[in-house]
C-alpha cells in the first residue's frame, strides 16, 4: 500500500510526513491488500493564528476495483486530527468491507448452500413464503 502525505499551512517536514504515513500505516495495515494507495492531506485551515480545531486530516484511500473513500476529522492538534481521520477510515473500510463480504450477490439473490443444490426447491419455497404473507395481509385487513 503506498501512502502519500500533503500538507498545507503546515510546516511539511520530511519526519512530519513519515510519522504521518506511518501513523495512518500502521492503522489500516489490516487493509493492505485491499488498497492500491492512500492519501493523506494535513493542513491549518487558519494558517498561523490560533484556533480551536483549526488542523484538519483528510484521508482518501482508494480500495481496488472500487470507488475512493475519504474522511476528515479536524481537532486543536495535527497528532489527534491524523489519529481521528485514522480511526474514521478503519471504521469506512470495515464498513465497506463488510458489505462486500454479505451474502447477497450482484442480482439481488442470496447465496445460499442449498439453493446451489436445489434451486428448484428454494424458488419454489421462497414464492409459497410470498404467497403466504400476502395471504395473510389480505386477511387481517
Amino acid at each position: 500500500m503506498y501512502v502519500q502525505v500533503n500538507s498545507q499551512h503546515v510546516r511539511g517536514s520530511v519526519e512530519m510526513h513519515e510519522w504521518v504515513g506511518s501513523t495512518v500505516e500502521e492503522r489500516l495495515e489490516r487493509f493492505d491488500d485491499f488498497l492500491t494507495r492512500i492519501e493523506v492531506h494535513v493542513s491549518d485551515e487558519n494558517a498561523q493564528k490560533a484556533g480551536a480545531d483549526d488542523k484538519r486530516c483528510q484521508i482518501e484511500a482508494r480500495p481496488k476495483g472500487h470507488q475512493a473513500v475519504s474522511v476528515t476529522h479536524k481537532a486543536e492538534s495535527l497528532q489527534l486530527a491524523v489519529d481521528g481521520a485514522s480511526e474514521k477510515m478503519r471504521h469506512a473500510l470495515e464498513h465497506l468491507m463488510g458489505k462486500l463480504d454479505s451474502k447477497v450477490l450482484s442480482s439481488g439473490e442470496l447465496n445460499d448452500p442449498l439453493r446451489a443444490e436445489q434451486p428448484q426447491a428454494v424458488k419454489d419455497a421462497m414464492l409459497e413464503e410470498d404467497f403466504l404473507e400476502k395471504q395473510d395481509a389480505l386477511g387481517k385487513e
